[in-house]
């Protein structure tokens, strides 16, 4: 089992930037992809980042936002640039081992707002 516990959010002004964590327990994450996803009021959960053996983002945030993990503190973190109203969501990181298609482990979320 993998627990995952997210922080990092808040209530920022847009342009402002905010650096998400991923606090991992159970296992390493070291064997994991790591993902994180967002869900706008009224909207589906959609995909916003992935980590595996490379990583690439949703459209909407390419060039703005940044995936990285840092194994030895068991953690990934999503850095969020030049932030834009319609970024604001609860923001969930999730976890699956690698070859499979469904993700495995999934945070409680925490929540964005950026304010125009």
């Amino acid at each position: 089992q993998v627990q995952l516990v997210e922080s990092g959010g808040g209530l920022v002004q847009a342009g402002d930037s905010l650096r998400l964590s991923c606090a991992a327990s159970g296992r390493p994450l070291s064997g994991f992809s790591m993902g994180w996803f967002r869900q706008a009021p009224g909207k589906e959960r959609e995909f916003v980042a992935f980590s595996g053996s490379s990583a690439y983002y949703a459209d909407s945030v390419k060039g703005r936002f940044t995936i990285s993990r840092d194994n030895a503190k068991n953690t990934v973190y999503l850095q969020m640039n030049s932030l834009k109203p319609e970024d604001t969501a609860v923001y969930f990181c999730a976890a699956k081992t690698t070859h499979s298609s469904n993700w495995n482990y999934w945070g409680q979320g925490t929540q964005v707002t950026v304010s125009s």
